[in-house]
């Protein structure tokens, strides 16, 4: 049976001082910092000649924090040509043509999502158990009404035990309807949200889908299935199609961006748990090998910890 869920009060966060975005996203990449950033400060500073070991010790550290051998090669490389270019001839020096370098190989990923009037923008989420789905369709719920917006969510998820109460406790913490029912088919429940939210003149739907793994083939199936039905709801729907990743999982994550996209072409991604992780510099392998526009990245569990990507303040955090 479908229900509409809608919490009476919004939950208040938990007390603390105001930090800027900046001093958030630093803290949140401390790990990678302290990893990426610690390993090349090391060798920055060691006053090392500028030659092949010096090279060769680079694309170790960048291998050893996830960035992948095709955009390490692909940093190594233009990091080479800079320094050249600029004749650079000390160790700090190198550091600025490599910052330079990974800002502009991350920089084609900034592109932040801008919602239309279709009336309603339907944004569907897709990614692996764990990955943070339910959570970001939260916090997205949140920052959309910041913006303005009215917001509808929709629990698509259908096979996860407690998939649809977890979801109805993010509803109630951003006072939002939330369409779901019991089992049944996931492409229904989207449906009934998407003309629930037409009548109700709602902008945004974000839809939830079941948790999958790029070969669970008939999981994937079900989920192109739900994309045509979402087109039939509302025809030109999904007007973005999400992968919400892990940034735990490293260069997995490379695999399940470029199985994903395969499989239903992808408009952008979400990178969660940055701050619980080494392995940050996965967002320079993600630009080098599938280059899709990382449109937030969550970096904490407040409800202010998922922002748009900026990829000079990223780097800057990651490096610095």
């Amino acid at each position: 049976m479908l229900s509409f869920l809608k919490g009476a009060d919004k939950k208040q966060e938990s007390a603390e001082p105001k930090r800027s975005w900046t001093q958030r996203l630093r803290d949140g990449l401390s790990a990678t910092r302290e990893k990426l950033g610690g390993q090349l400060r090391q060798l920055f500073t060691s006053g090392a000649a500028i030659d092949e070991n010096f090279y060769e010790e680079l694309e170790t550290i960048l291998l050893s924090c996830d960035v992948g051998v095709s955009a390490t090669r692909h940093l190594i490389d233009t990091t080479r040509a800079r320094v050249r270019k600029a004749g650079a001839t000390t160790p700090e020096q190198v550091r600025d043509e490599l910052k330079a370098a990974m800002t502009e190989l991350v920089a084609p990923l900034e592109k932040p999502l801008e919602i239309v009037n279709h009336r309603p923008f339907v944004i569907l989420l897709a990614g692996v158990n764990g990955a943070g789905k339910t959570t970001s369709i939260g916090k997205l719920a949140h920052l959309y009404q910041g913006m303005g917006h009215s917001v509808l969510l929709a629990a698509g998820d259908t096979f996860r035990a407690a998939a649809r109460e977890q979801l109805a406790e993010w509803g109630s913490r951003n006072n939002v309807v939330v369409v779901a029912q019991q089992g049944g088919d996931p492409g229904a429940v989207i449906f009934d949200a998407i003309q629930s939210a037409q009548a109700k003149s709602i902008s945004v739907v974000l839809a939830d889908t079941a948790g999958r793994l790029p070969t669970q083939l008939h999981l994937m199936e079900e989920l192109k299935k739900i994309r045509r039905v979402t087109d039939k709801a509302l025809p030109g729907a999904p007007h973005e199609t999400l992968l919400v990743l892990d940034a735990n999982t490293g260069q997995n994550a490379v695999s399940q961006v470029k199985s994903f996209d395969d499989a239903i072409g992808l408009t952008g991604l979400v990178l969660t748990k940055l701050d619980g992780t080494a392995k940050g510099g996965v967002i320079a392998a993600i630009a080098r090998e599938r280059p899709i526009p990382v449109r937030y990245i969550g970096i904490g569990e407040s409800m202010e910890d998922l922002r748009p990507f900026e990829a000079k303040a990223f780097v800057d955090a990651m490096l610095d």
